[in-house]
Order: structure tokens, then C-alpha cells, then sequence
């Protein structure tokens, strides 16, 4: 079992930047993918950012050149850097683990969820 804590999330303004960071539990934690995901009110969940067990990374077009998605696997901790926020990522973020050999990037491929973050971006 893995428990994943999220936490990072606030109020921010357009063009503003946020750090979410999410904790594991497991000390196996470096063979994971990890991704990060959103959900706002009456949306479907999407993925934003996944990074591999080798640091590949992939990116959800609306937030490539603004997110950086990465991990540190001395901490069993995975970061999603977000600048020049818009009022249109607004939304719970959560963040998942994975033991897909390829780049997971469908809700079911990932096992275990952390209980979200509100990010929301408001002036």
C-alpha cells in the first residue's frame, strides 16, 4: 500500500507561481511513475504531468513551457513547479503512482491517488 500526501495548493494570481509536492509512503517509491492530475467542478479528471521511474516526463499541451514536473527519490517526494498560472488551472490537483512499465497516462493504469490540492488562480 502506498499513501501519497499532497500539499503546495493555495490562492494565487494570474501569472503567479505555485510548488505542489507529493509525499509517499512507500521506500520503494523510486520505481514508481508518478503523474499529476487535475479536476475542476463539472470537468473530468486530466492528466498534466507524469514522470517515469527514468525521469521521462510528458506534459499535457495546456501546460507545456509553464509546469516542470520532477522527483527526488532520496525524499520519496514528486514536485510540480507551475508558472504563469491562468484562471483556467484552477482545480483540485492529486497526484499518483503507477507501476506501468510505459509512460502511464490513463486514470485506470495508476494504483494509488493522494486525496487532492485546491489550486486556485484568481485575481
Amino acid at each position: 500500500q502506498v499513501q501519497l500526501v499532497e500539499s503546495g495548493g493555495g490562492l494565487v494570481q494570474p501569472g503567479g507561481s505555485l510548488r505542489l509536492s507529493c509525499a509517499a509512503s512507500a521506500t520503494i517509491f523510486s520505481i514508481y511513475a508518478m503523474g499529476w492530475y487535475r479536476q475542476a467542478p463539472g470537468k473530468q479528471r486530466e492528466l498534466v504531468a507524469v514522470i517515469t521511474s527514468g525521469s521521462s516526463t510528458n506534459y499535457a499541451d495546456s501546460v507545456k513551457g509553464r509546469f516542470t514536473i520532477s522527483r527526488d527519490n532520496a525524499k520519496n517526494t514528486v514536485y510540480l513547479q507551475m508558472n504563469s498560472l491562468k484562471p483556467e488551472d484552477t482545480a483540485v490537483y492529486y497526484c499518483a503512482a503507477s507501476g506501468a512499465q510505459a509512460i502511464p497516462v490513463l486514470v485506470y493504469e495508476y494504483n494509488y491517488w493522494g486525496q487532492g490540492t485546491q489550486v486556485t488562480v484568481s485575481s
